[in-house]
């Protein structure tokens, strides 16, 4: 059991260190926002699940209570992380910055 906690862990810690790499590598904003965005939360799943393990295989109240609020706390990012990269990527738009290299910018023809 100890096995498939360290696997989940590490790869939720993988996830997470290719979205701080993607803060650093990406051309603009939008896609900074995205790869940050969708490794973190991938990575914070898979270490969620890690802790849901870990409760389960606890046994007890004391157990249980960590891994009904570990799944609240995914419930909650699941929901606050797009809406978060939504409203950057949207505030970034309208603030006048252009997305790097693009071809076609319907938004820009007021169609909103």
């Amino acid at each position: 059991m100890n096995a498939l906690i360290y696997i989940l862990l590490a790869v939720g810690a993988l996830f997470n260190g290719l979205g701080a790499l993607a803060l650093l590598r990406f051309p603009d904003v939008y896609t900074r926002i995205h790869g940050a965005t969708k490794c973190t939360t991938f990575g914070s799943i898979f270490s969620i699940v890690g802790v849901v393990v870990y409760g389960f295989s606890q046994g007890g109240g004391e157990g249980g209570t960590l891994a009904v609020h570990a799944l609240l706390a995914l419930f909650f990012l699941l929901l606050t992380n797009p809406t978060g990269s939504h409203a950057l990527a949207r505030g970034a738009y309208r603030g006048g910055i252009k997305p790097a290299q693009a071809v076609v910018d319907r938004l820009e023809k007021g169609k909103r």
